[in-house]
């Protein structure tokens, strides 16, 4: 960032600042929004784009590379007439990206003078020409795109330093995309009684980076096909050069027949095992002096006082109609050997023992006690820190709810199972860029520490959160003879970090 652009945010950082100081307020005579004397004109020469960031995620297209790794690398068209595929990633994508929720949002872009002049087209495909290209893939297709989206990746993750590649935490899971029609090939009825299909997602833990996702019909269970993705996954972070690499995932996912294999390449694992009637036998004769209470940390720090509980108005509900209700007492934790059926080698077993009351109103009915077992070979975490590694699995909701409510890939739009795996991909991407801008902005020099909080907040930043911070910038857009100017037209307290991306996605990456 250069200094003129530098002091034009302070400036602008100041005036809002002087606007939004604390001040005592005298009675007001009238609302604070006051204008009334508001008219409309169209503009005739200047040309404005509400959606100024997208220049940004497009320039990180091209000097990532993926632009020509797409067109070099996937062939579904016999006649580029206009399009070229990269035309047709690149615009699924960019209509999210733009705020568009499904593919009939495009052809508001494509009737956007301002629009195509910004992204250099003279025009671009309509949403029925969005289906058909969908329509056009097979399955090795779909393979290809996400190993080209991979083979960027790791271009991206070269750049990041040493203590990026300590540790790459693999979530698996799967989440259930449902559809209200009716003629969808590969649709079927889910476990929890909804039509559609069960997409697989498989995520870069700490970083909140997808690495693959799979399109499956409604009915197949959860860990169908998690364990060729894994070994993937496992080949693509020893290619980046991680130095471990750990493997999560719920009870679905424990396939005894592969642990022996994965503890071989060196891979740690953490999985939840089916509370078997053997294992709840064995947790049940452990000596006592073996269980250790568990302490969880609290979920936040109280940083001024503490204040008093607000009433729980769930449980007082619960209890007036006395609904039965189970409360945790207390958690022990425990660990002892065990070999699965399927291996040859002998892991340890990490028990919780969860002691419950159930009660119903104000009457306490029984005690009770359940168990829950976590697989792992890894013998460096105490057998707390393992369970506490496994709970961590949880935010991989968080990533499946911003796949299905913020960037909408999941709304299954094609009538067959590879076509809206297709779509699911491209769309995807726009999660992809977004995680990319978050890790090529440099953190380093005087203000290391204040860019590397900026850069994990951008990393995990809901989608929506994402766009109205660094998407919906309004643009004054002008096209000169060799360039196209972006002239930001506003101020928001994410404009230094997004010129700071402006400046590391420049250049080309040459790593």
């Amino acid at each position: 960032m250069n200094c003129i652009t530098r002091k034009q945010l302070a400036k602008c950082k100041r005036r809002i600042q002087r606007r939004l100081r604390k001040k005592q307020w005298p009675d007001q005579p009238r609302p604070m929004f006051a204008a009334s004397n508001i008219h409309y004109e169209l503009a005739d020469r200047t040309a404005g784009l509400p959606v100024g960031g997208i220049g940004l995620a497009h320039q990180l297209a091209q000097r990532t590379g993926l632009v020509a790794a797409i067109d070099e690398r996937l062939h579904l068209l016999k006649q580029h007439k206009p399009y070229h595929e990269s035309d047709h990633v690149q615009n699924i994508a960019y209509n999210i990206m733009c705020g568009g929720q499904c593919i009939e949002d495009l052809e508001l872009l494509r009737n956007d003078e301002v629009y195509l002049n910004a992204l250099g087209a003279e025009r671009i495909p309509d949403p029925t020409t969005v289906g058909d290209f969908c329509r056009r893939f097979t399955a090795s297709d779909v393979e290809t795109l996400m190993d080209v989206f991979n083979a960027v990746r790791l271009k991206v993750w070269k750049r990041q330093p040493e203590e990026f590649f300590a540790e790459a935490v693999i979530d698996a899971d799967g989440v259930i995309a449902e559809t209200t029609g009716e003629c969808k090939e590969g649709m079927d009825l889910a476990y929890n009684g909804k039509w559609g299909y069960h997409p697989l997602v498989v995520s870069l833990a700490h970083h909140g980076v997808l690495l693959f996702l799979v399109n499956r019909s409604g009915n197949r269970p959860s860990y169908e096909g998690a364990a060729e993705r894994f070994d993937q996954t496992l080949d693509l972070c020893r290619q980046a050069g991680f130095r471990n690499i750990l493997f999560r995932g719920d009870t679905d996912f424990s396939q005894t027949k592969h642990l022996d294999r994965w503890d071989a390449s060196g891979a740690r694992f953490i999985f939840v095992i089916d509370a078997m009637n053997n294992l709840k036998q064995t947790a049940d004769s452990l000596d006592s002096a073996v269980w250790r209470p568990l302490r969880r940390k609290p979920k936040y720090t109280v940083s001024t006082q503490r204040r008093r509980r607000p009433r729980n108005v769930k449980e007082q509900i619960v209890v007036e109609r006395e609904y039965k209700n189970i409360r945790l007492c207390s958690e022990d934790v425990a660990e002892f050997a065990y070999r699965p059926t399927a291996c040859k080698k002998t892991y340890r077993i990490v028990v919780i023992r969860k002691n419950l009351s159930v009660a119903r109103g104000e009457s306490r009915l029984f005690d009770d006690i359940r168990y829950f077992f976590y697989i792992t070979n890894d013998s460096r975490k105490s057998a707390a820190e393992t369970v506490f590694s496994a709970n961590q699995r949880c935010n991989q909701e968080n990533l499946n709810d911003q796949l299905r409510n913020g960037v909408r890939a999941l709304r299954m739009p094609t009538d067959n199972l590879v076509s809206n795996w297709a779509y699911m991909v491209m769309s995807s991407l726009a999660w992809t860029l977004k995680a990319w801008l978050a890790l090529l902005l440099p953190a380093k020099g005087r203000w290391k520490a204040r860019h590397q909080a900026e850069k994990s907040r951008v990393l995990r930043m809901e989608f929506r959160t994402f766009l109205n911070a660094f998407m919906r910038v309004p643009c004054q857009i002008v096209r000169q003879s060799r360039r196209v100017v972006y002239r930001v037209l506003s101020w928001n307290p994410w404009r230094d970090v997004f010129f700071r991306m402006v400046d590391a996605v420049r250049l080309p990456l040459r790593c």
